[in-house]
């Protein structure tokens, strides 16, 4: 990128995610060669205006890419699939639906607050791993094209 924008070029990437539509996403930036500290600071306070950002390298972004750039799709479908237990349940769509959607939020909120999280049941933790590892190796290979 850096070579296609010239020598002079101050590039920064940035990995950002759909939930800064709603002011809490999770991004992560990596600096080019002739980012400045100043630049850094410009894309960090824009990036904090709809969430969080960490400043990563370059060799880190397709990790990110699996964490937080495709991770609000796998979210999504486990809010789906625990709100489709509900209605199977006997609940109706609506209340299933912010049932799911509030207890992943909670449970964030938990983790990120202190850390505590519920244990691996049925495999679903191996589950996402691979999965969050292949959209990292999806991404690298992408950006070879």
């Amino acid at each position: 990128m850096e070579t296609a924008a010239g020598p002079i070029a101050h590039i920064i990437r940035v990995m950002p995610n759909t939930p800064c539509l709603v002011a809490a996403a999770a991004a992560a930036m990596c600096l080019g060669s002739k980012a400045t500290p100043g630049d850094e600071s410009v894309v960090r306070t824009l990036f904090e205006a709809v969430g969080k950002i960490y400043t990563v390298t370059e060799a880190m972004l397709a990790g990110v890419t699996g964490v937080s750039g495709s991770g609000p799709a796998y979210i999504y479908l486990v809010i789906e699939a625990m709100a489709d237990g509900g209605v199977r349940a006997g609940l109706p769509r609506d209340v299933a639906q912010a049932l799911a959607a509030q207890t992943v939020f909670g449970s964030a909120k938990m983790v990120l607050e202190t850390g505590v999280h519920e244990l691996e049941k049925a495999g679903i933790r191996a589950a996402f791993m691979n999965t969050v590892v292949a959209a990292a190796n999806r991404a690298i290979e992408l950006s070879k094209l």
